[in-house]
């Protein structure tokens, strides 16, 4: 039997970084996939997850420095893979790593990650993904424990163990972003991760060397004094999924747990955090 979805066409000014704030937050309440427009973005909720007051929480919609404006309609089982392989593009990241599809050519970057990300956030192509892929590649990682909390696609676990991490545990709460991990992680012969689904619950009495955090606001606020516990003594954290103007709370719980802060890293609104203990 065929799944329902509702689809949202959303007309965004200005367009960057207007859309991929909006995709980030229509992500928070439900939203699945999306496919990004010149205008704007596609985004796809199934019906049985949807009501009439979906957008509420969806705070860029009330935000003056944008004008969004969307039209909705009942459609019937999208074909994912043909809506991806549409849009998704080949990234190089510092001319170190190349995130690619499997039918993309080999690039000649020190990494190679191969990902079908059907309907799981993190291709590299959003900027919290690229901003934490810049923090990987400059932190030691050769024989480390490393933990990659909201994995997504499993990409940052997977280049976490090309550049020599002894064991990496992967988690996510998303069921799509669990089963694709574990499809990424066989696709790119991956012999030392093992991919969970679940949230910081599964953290109790594990200790790692750098811990990345790739999640909203709210849960890294929640969740911090979760990953310290972890964290072993000179641990790296790594933590983005929040924009500039969330720097001075997502600090303030940093320090108050002796954690020393290191990098930033900022690209249209949204930062990436290092910080050690």
């Amino acid at each position: 039997m065929s799944q329902i979805y509702i689809e949202y066409t959303f007309n965004v000014t200005p367009v960057k970084p207007g859309t991929d704030i909006l995709i980030a937050e229509l992500g928070i309440v439900g939203f699945e996939s999306f496919v990004e427009t010149e205008e704007g973005v596609v985004a796809y909720i199934q019906q049985k997850d949807w009501n009439d007051a979906i957008l509420d929480d969806v705070e860029i919609l009330e935000n003056d420095i944008f004008t969004i404006t969307n039209t909705f309609k009942e459609i019937e089982q999208v074909n994912w893979n043909a809506e991806w392989e549409n849009n998704f593009h080949a990234i190089e990241v510092d001319e170190i790593c190349t995130v690619r599809a499997p039918f993309h050519e080999k690039p000649t970057t020190k990494y190679d990650i191969v990902i079908e990300p059907k309907m799981s956030f993190g291709t590299g192509h959003h900027e919290t993904t690229h901003m934490m892929i810049q923090h990987l590649l400059k932190t030691d990682l050769l024989g480390k424990e490393v933990l990659d909390m909201g994995c997504g696609t499993g990409v940052l676990a997977i280049l976490a163990e090309m550049m020599g991490a002894a064991h990496v545990d992967a988690i996510d709460i998303d069921n799509w972003c669990y089963l694709n991990s574990l499809e990424n992680v066989e696709r790119n012969q991956c012999k030392h991760i093992k991919v969970y689904e679940g949230d910081a619950a599964l953290l109790e009495n594990k200790k790692y060397d750098v811990i990345i955090a790739n999640i909203n606001r709210n849960i890294l606020l929640r969740d911090i004094p979760v990953y310290m516990a972890c964290l072993k003594e000179k641990g790296v954290l790594l933590l983005s999924g929040f924009y500039n103007d969330d720097i001075g709370l997502i600090n303030e719980i940093c320090v108050n747990h002796k954690l020393k802060f290191v990098e930033k890293i900022e690209k249209n609104f949204w930062v990436a955090l290092k910080y050690v203990n």
